[in-house]
């Protein structure tokens, strides 16, 4: 269960990436509120997961999350740059992240 939150907040990390930048420096009204709501509710997850798990795993796969889906979400659906490069480190990333997780033991 604890994993599950740090996945959701994860993609909620990547919610409040998107929407940081959607709210063109907090100039916007509802970007800037989905950005609160969202970094709230990532924030809150993953305390809530870390009362379980070990902070280095947990934390890197929260940001592993969070960098890699903002990647994708840019390139999908903002116009951000494709390129072989990028999408070879999306895949480190989460390789690394697994690797992370897989490395050591959890509660």
């Amino acid at each position: 269960m604890a994993w599950l939150l740090v996945i959701v907040a994860g993609l909620l990390e990547t919610g409040f990436a998107v929407c940081l930048k959607l709210s063109h420096g907090f100039t916007r009204l509802w970007p800037t509120v989905a950005f609160c709501a969202f970094a709230l509710g990532s924030f809150g997850l993953l305390t809530m997961a870390l009362k379980k798990l070990d902070v280095g795993p947990a934390y890197a796969v929260w940001t592993g999350i969070g960098a890699a889906g903002t990647a994708i979400y840019g390139m999908v659906f903002l116009g951000d740059l494709v390129s072989t490069l990028k999408i070879v480190s999306i895949t480190l990333v989460i390789v690394g992240v697994i690797g992370l997780q897989l490395s050591g033991s959890s509660h």
